[in-house]
C-alpha cells in the first residue's frame, strides 16, 4: 500500500492505473477510522480496482469554536486498517499542502447548505464541499464513496456534481451501526458511559419514527412528533432539529412523498450527533 503525502505522487499514481484502464475510486475521510469508514472501503474494493483513501482532517469544515483541536486522530491505526481492507493508497497531506498560504478559493452549495446541520454549523458544508472537490480534482476517481450517515453532506455533494458537470459517480453507503442501534461516528469517543447510553434516544427516536412509517404513516408532524418525544424523555439529550425534508432541494415536506430524509440532531453534553433514514424504506 502507497503512503501518499503530496499531490503530485497521488496524481502519477492514479495515471499510471489508468493508463493500465483500472478503475479507480476514492474514499474521503477525516481519519480516527471505525466499521462505518471500513464499509465504504470495503464497497469500493468490490467495485473498483484500485482503491485510495484519503485521511484528512479538514480544517476548512470547523467553523470557530468547533472541535478541530481535539478531533479524535490516530494515523497508526488508519493505516492498519486501510492496508488490513486492501486499499492501494493513502493521500493524508498535511493542512499546508490542501490550503497553501495564497489559497482563496470557494466552493459551495448556499441553499441546501444553510438548512439541517448547516442552521447551526454554518461554515460546514462550504469547507466539505471545498475539501471534495480538491479531492476529486487530485484523484480524479470514477467513483467516490460516502456513507450516508451524514446525508444532508452526501445531498449536497450530489448537487455539487451535477451542477459542475463533475465525471464521478457518487456511491451512497448505508449507516452502520453498534449492536444497540447507535450510529458509528468518531465522535462517540467523546461521551462518557452515562452518555453513551444517554445517547441511544437519537437512534431510538428515528427508529420509533421509521416504524411509523414501515406501518403506512407518511405525515411528517406524526413521524418527527415520535423522534422529538423519545429525546425529550432522556434528561442528558438537548434536541437540536428534527426534520423532513425533500433530498433535492433538503426543503421540508408535509407529508412523505417521493424521496425525502427524515433527519435530527442532538448535543449530549457537548457532543453533537446526527442520525437519519431515507424514505421510501429499504
Amino acid at each position: 500500500m502507497e503512503i501518499l503525502r503530496e499531490i503530485r505522487p497521488v496524481r502519477d499514481l492514479v495515471g499510471g492505473w489508468k493508463r493500465e484502464d483500472k478503475s479507480v475510486a476514492l474514499v474521503p475521510t477525516m481519519g480516527y477510522l471505525h466499521e462505518g469508514h471500513a464499509s465504504l472501503i470495503k464497497k469500493a474494493r468490490a467495485d473498483n480496482d484500485k482503491v485510495v483513501v484519503s485521511v484528512f482532517l479538514n480544517p476548512a469544515q470547523f467553523g470557530p469554536g468547533e472541535d478541530l483541536a481535539t478531533y479524535p486522530r490516530d494515523w497508526d491505526r488508519d493505516a492498519a486498517l486501510c492496508e488490513s481492507l486492501g486499499a492501494d493508497a493513502v493521500f493524508s497531506p498535511e493542512p499546508a499542502v490542501m490550503y497553501p498560504p495564497s489559497f482563496e478559493a470557494e466552493v459551495s452549495v448556499p441553499a441546501l447548505s444553510r438548512v439541517l446541520c448547516g442552521a447551526s454549523r454554518p461554515v460546514h458544508f462550504k469547507g466539505v464541499c471545498l475539501v471534495v472537490t480538491k479531492l476529486l480534482n487530485i484523484v480524479s476517481p470514477r467513483r467516490a464513496y460516502f456513507g450516508l450517515k451524514d446525508a444532508q453532506q452526501f445531498f449536497i455533494l450530489r448537487r455539487l456534481a451535477r451542477d459542475l458537470d463533475l465525471d464521478v459517480e457518487l456511491v451512497p453507503c448505508p449507516i452502520v451501526r453498534e449492536p444497540d442501534g447507535l450510529a458509528l461516528s468518531s465522535r462517540n469517543s467523546y461521551l462518557s458511559p452515562v452518555e453513551r447510553t444517554a445517547a441511544l434516544a437519537l437512534s431510538q427516536g428515528l427508529f420509533a419514527a421509521r416504524r411509523l412509517v414501515a406501518d403506512g404513516e407518511t405525515g411528517a408532524r406524526e413521524i418527527l412528533e415520535a423522534v422529538v418525544r423519545t429525546i425529550a424523555a432522556e434528561p442528558l439529550a438537548r434536541l437540536d432539529y428534527a426534520q423532513a425534508v425533500e433530498t433535492a432541494t433538503l426543503r421540508p415536506v408535509a407529508r412523505l412523498e417521493g424521496e425525502c430524509l427524515v433527519a435530527a440532531a442532538m448535543w449530549m453534553g457537548r457532543t453533537r450527533l446526527i442520525d437519519n433514514f431515507i424514505h421510501p424504506l429499504e
